[in-house]
């Protein structure tokens, strides 16, 4: 019985330091996030988005035809209507712009991992198309980002189903506004860089060029976009996803800063590792305790003090 008092009270000691050092790592970790957070936020408080976030958003135009109409340049540098890549199979959509300070990248990065993992090719199976969201973006710009990506995909055989596309204001515009893609144009004082507030997300269109399917943020999982790309050859339409948004923006001009880039991914990433290594200390804990409890009721241990 006092054996069994003491592993109890031994459990629960290791249960609650283990519960103490998560909360330790836990604190500097969230007031680090919280205070970066709001420092970046120019004065925002509690939940409130900053108020340059105002006009950027996504919202799920699902079933919308898109403009096939619409002429952008391709990255050979030709003039290509989007109706060129629809008629016979599906099509993943990116909006982007080239020069993004971040978060772009980490789209087509997350895009381009998971197509790693999907079984269908593209070119065959389904097209890639990229368009820029900036009109001042180059030929020679788009081209450089489809050789990148091409690369990191590893299959230079599929480069007939990567179109990396730069357009005018106007047919942006129209694109934009079809797929609920929502962003602002940010000017840099004492400079001619142009950037933009925008959030992240890919979409699966129809071989008629309807929106299928959103996926927000910047990973994606190969069994969705399988899925996703399956639906959408058969001409389906998926349902809505959780609008939970990442969004970039490199430069604040109420408080000439640079801010917030893709805080959300971060903030996941912490929550994440503090519940990883919270779990992991806990089996150690309790591992530790099996051992010395099996010990300590072990029959050899017994007869030694019987003995002594």
């Amino acid at each position: 019985m006092n054996h069994a008092n003491q592993d109890a009270r031994w459990n629960r000691h290791a249960t609650a330091i283990c519960a103490a050092m998560v909360l330790c790592l836990a604190l500097p970790l969230v007031s680090a996030q919280v205070s970066s957070y709001g420092d970046k936020q120019a004065g925002q408080t509690g939940d409130q988005p900053p108020s340059i976030l105002k006009g950027v958003g996504i919202e799920q135009h699902l079933n919308t035809q898109l403009p096939l109409n619409l002429t952008f340049t391709d990255d050979a540098g030709k003039q290509v209507p989007l109706a060129s890549y629809f008629g016979k199979k599906p099509a993943i959509l990116a909006l982007v712009y080239y020069q993004c300070p971040m978060l772009c990248s980490e789209e087509l990065n997350g895009l381009t991992s998971a197509l790693q993992m999907v079984r269908y090719v593209p070119g065959k199976d389904f097209n890639i198309v990229v368009v820029s969201i900036d009109p001042t973006e180059t030929t020679d710009l788009a081209a450089a980002k489809k050789r990148t990506y091409l690369k990191r995909y590893g299959r230079p055989e599929t480069a007939a189903g990567w179109h990396f596309m730069t357009g005018t204001q106007a047919n942006i515009d129209t694109l934009t506004q079809a797929v609920g893609f929502r962003y602002v144009k940010l000017n840099v004082p004492g400079s001619n860089l142009t950037q933009y507030a925008h959030a992240s997300s890919i979409q699966i269109v129809t071989p008629e060029g309807k929106l299928a399917q959103y996926y927000m943020g910047v990973e994606y999982s190969p069994k969705d976009l399988l899925l996703g790309l399956n639906e959408a050859s058969a001409n389906r339409i998926g349902s809505p996803v959780d609008n939970i948004l990442t969004y970039c923006y490199h430069y604040n001009p109420a408080s000439n800063t640079h801010d917030l880039i893709i805080a959300r991914v971060i903030q996941l990433g912490g929550f994440l590792t503090l519940v990883l290594l919270g779990g992991f200390m806990l089996i150690m804990f309790r591992r530790d305790f099996k051992h010395r409890h099996d010990w300590v009721n072990s029959p050899h241990r017994t007869a030694k003090k019987v003995n002594g």
